[in-house]
């Protein structure tokens, strides 16, 4: 009797490991489903290092240059169906791939995805088809904080005689930042570019917000938003999120354009949310060749591939010729300011907001071209042929 007791309750022991066993194995399950979930709803994590430098070694020396047609002011009129120029489109494009270049940074706008959706994404199709003929794989800008805070849709002012762009437009500016009720469509713009094209092989890579805490002290400090950086910073981190849920397959960044980055602890808030939730590391630097060598060398401890997506300003000493060699030195992707002298006047410097010009600038600021197509300096054109050829002859 005694040994039966036993066995019924070695059996009742067995079974209830049993079923323990089952249970774990359930909630095991189910907490592996359930973090598949989680990773589908929020979509894909920052790439780590190591994802970064095999997606890079894969490219060619990105090198390129801020586009915008000449016939374009700003990025409205450059997406706007009335004004969308591919004819000029493909000509430029074409003068930059002669010269080696096979990346552009195009700036984008969340306006024009409310404005018609379908119709901005058609001509995003067509511009990347244009580009892709030509070898080039943009880099697409969708916030931006710099020049006119207040833009609008419809037809775009001519430009102010002399001035280094006058008529840029911030995207979302003053009223998309200040009102936090407006959140929701710029999600809807963003995940909605982004998951288009989001495994599009001609995009190199998507650049979430240019300069995210410029504040345009020269010409619009006046009626900039106060206090602009503590807008900018949760909508800035919302955007990384916003992209990332959709799953591009391109990397996503931020450039960090001012300051010190040389340390963790000297980094402003937004230049820490660029550099966390960067895959790759972008920044710009308008000055010499030392201190350009410098910005790379203190973000180079990040480990991951770096671009410098705006530089190149011939009256702030920043020069082809001292900047592109030490980029191609370091294997740092470099894509200038400007490529044909235009509606936008960057050959005029910074300070003809406060300085009067009446005549061409000598030497221009910024553009490679005249609206023609001939070189402003032949030299420069020469220096980013040879080098990209050399950089790219095995690839």
């Amino acid at each position: 009797m005694k040994l039966i007791r036993l066995s019924g309750l070695a059996l009742m022991a067995c079974l209830l490991t049993h079923l323990t066993a089952c249970n774990n194995g359930e909630q095991k399950e189910e907490k592996q489903e359930e973090a598949k979930r989680e990773t589908t709803s929020t979509g894909r994590a920052i790439w780590s290092k190591e994802q970064a430098n095999t997606w890079y070694d894969k490219q060619p020396w990105p090198v390129g240059c801020n586009f915008i047609p000449s016939t374009a002011i700003n990025e409205l009129e450059m997406f706007q169906a009335e004004t969308f120029d591919t004819a000029t489109i493909n000509r430029e494009l074409g003068w930059a791939a002669a010269i080696g270049m096979n990346t552009v940074r195009v700036y984008l706008h969340d306006l024009l995805w409310q404005q018609d959706a379908p119709g901005f994404q058609k001509r995003l199709e067509t511009f990347l088809a244009i580009a892709a003929r030509h070898h080039i794989k943009p880099i697409f800008v969708l916030f931006d904080s710099c020049w006119d805070p207040f833009p609008a849709l419809g037809k775009q002012h001519d430009p102010k005689p002399f001035v280094h762009n006058s008529g840029w437009v911030q995207s979302p500016g003053f009223n998309g930042l200040k009102d936090s009720t407006q959140y929701p469509r710029l999600e809807a713009y963003v995940k909605g570019v982004v998951e288009k094209f989001a495994n599009d092989d001609r995009i190199l890579a998507w650049d979430i917000w240019n300069e995210p805490d410029n504040t345009n002290n020269s010409a619009y400090g006046k009626v900039e938003l106060p206090n602009k950086a503590e807008y900018v910073l949760p909508l800035l981190q919302k955007s990384f999120e916003w992209a990332r849920s959709v799953n591009p397959s391109q990397p996503l960044t931020s450039g960090v354009w001012a300051g010190d980055w040389s340390s963790p602890e000297k980094l402003k808030p937004i230049e820490k949310v660029q550099l966390d939730q960067s895959d790759i590391i972008t920044f710009h630097n308008y000055e010499n060749g030392e201190e350009f060598e410098k910005r790379i060398k203190w973000l180079q401890p990040l480990g991951r591939p770096l671009i410098c997506t705006e530089y190149m300003a011939r009256g702030n000493n920043s020069f082809f010729e001292s900047t592109l060699p030490i980029a191609k030195k370091y294997k740092v992707g470099a894509v200038n300011w400007g490529l044909v002298d235009g509606k936008t006047q960057t050959k005029y410097a910074w300070n003809s907001w406060d300085k009067k010009y009446n005549t061409e600038p000598d030497p221009w600021f910024h553009e490679i071209f005249h609206t023609d197509g001939k070189p402003y300096k032949q030299k420069e054109v020469d220096l980013i042929k040879k080098l990209t050829s050399e950089a790219n002859a095995g690839k």
